[in-house]
């Protein structure tokens, strides 16, 4: 496993459980208002990487505490080796909870159906047809994206959707496409954008990027709830 970050303690990746935050390394998306840039591009990736073997050890002291492990990215369904480290955490007696994209619903399938996820969380970058543009790929193919959701929702592991909401990629009526597209009593959340110094953009003022105010976040979150009735504001 490609490893460059580790979040020793966190309170809010996994719901309800202590947990740890594992951050893979490389994405095969190009978001620009993604905030781990470091995360995705190998041009500004330093040397710097965690090793499995300090992982464990970490898990091995913290027995008793963590409850659980949350693996994220990046986008981990890249990482070749991802059974194998998620095996080596469950027979530790960790909940793992996955971060994706969504782009590997075959991965996402082999890992469910071994029993090795706890949780899933799957971001939804946009309606379908504005994936391309939102994810900063031209001629996307959303097929993949449709599939995972479709499995998620199916019902195999507990799982929540997640949106970013960006000025210049989302609008009340892609919002409203989007609740029809994934119409149900499924956790979703709204997140807000921020700028966290570390975008794919650099300065989001060059890609007409910027946050809703709250007012219009909730009013995003209204759209949403008139197909998705459990969908939430999140932070």
């Amino acid at each position: 496993m490609l490893i460059k970050g580790l979040q020793k303690l966190t309170l809010l990746d996994f719901p309800e459980r202590m947990a740890c935050t594992v951050f893979t390394f490389g994405c095969n998306f190009r978001c620009p208002f993604c905030h781990n840039a470091s995360l995705v591009l190998s041009s500004r990736a330093d040397d710097s990487a965690i090793s499995e073997e300090e992982l464990f050890t970490l898990l091995q002291k913290r027995r008793g505490m963590l409850e659980g492990v949350c693996v994220t990215g990046g986008e981990p369904t890249l990482q070749p080796d991802l059974p194998d480290f998620i095996r080596k955490i469950k027979a530790m007696g960790y909940a793992v909870k996955l971060d994706t994209n969504g782009y590997r619903p075959a991965v996402l399938r082999s890992l469910a159906a071994e029993g090795l996820l706890d949780y899933v969380a799957m971001d939804i970058k946009n309606s379908l047809p504005l994936y391309g543009e939102t994810v900063g790929i031209h001629a996307f193919d959303t097929a993949p994206i449709a599939e995972s959701a479709a499995f998620l929702m199916e019902g195999t592991v507990p799982f929540e959707f997640r949106t970013t909401l960006v000025k210049g990629l989302h609008t009340p009526e892609s919002v409203a496409e989007i609740g029809k597209w994934l119409r149900g009593n499924e956790r979703y959340f709204l997140q807000t954008f921020e700028d966290s110094g570390d975008l794919i953009v650099g300065d989001p003022d060059e890609g007409g990027l910027s946050a809703f105010d709250r007012e219009e976040t909730a009013a995003l979150l209204s759209v949403l709830c008139n197909y998705v009735p459990n969908a939430q504001i999140r932070g």
